[in-house]
């Protein structure tokens, strides 16, 4: 199972089609950290973290994780042994707040780029996320949430993502 981002509006799996949006300057195949684009390629997908106090654990064969006040992710190229990894948040330590006021990550599922062992300053935080309007993201692939709850139904924990 393949989830396809074929243009920056539009993720497809199998048949379905659902609406999103992408990076404010779009796609790259040389991500940078903080350049508001999406990277291009085929990436595995992580677990799903969720807003236990907002909504329901959703339908979905993926592990879910529950999001808590003090997680994380390390988008600071100053720490390489944290950078593009969850962390529980320390002042000294940039980072991206997961427990957000928005509902943005109510339902977040992080993209396997730049993962297994993240070379810092190659981008971070690239997560499949909640959005309200479709304003393009800071390189992340976002959604509205009834679809995202439909996607989640539809992926399975081996399942890809080719952006392109």
């Amino acid at each position: 199972m393949t989830i396809l981002i074929k243009n920056k509006h539009t993720l497809q799996i199998d048949q379905f089609k659902f609406r999103c949006c992408i990076g404010k300057r779009g796609l790259t195949k040389n991500k940078k950290e903080g350049d508001k684009k999406t990277p291009r390629g085929t990436f595995g997908i992580e677990n799903l973290y969720y807003r236990k106090d907002r909504l329901e654990k959703p339908l979905t064969s993926l592990k879910c994780i529950k999001i808590e006040k003090d997680m994380g992710w390390c988008d600071d190229i100053f720490v390489p042994k944290k950078y593009n990894k969850i962390i529980k948040i320390d002042k000294k330590i940039k980072h991206e707040k997961l427990n957000r006021k928005d509902h943005k990550y109510d339902l977040l599922i992080p993209i396997k780029y730049n993962f297994k062992k993240p070379i810092s300053g190659l981008g971070s935080c690239i997560f499949i996320h909640l959005t309200k309007d479709y304003k393009p993201t800071a390189g992340c692939v976002a959604l509205k949430k009834k679809d995202f709850l439909i996607m989640l139904k539809l992926i399975k924990k081996n399942s890809k993502i080719k952006i392109f």
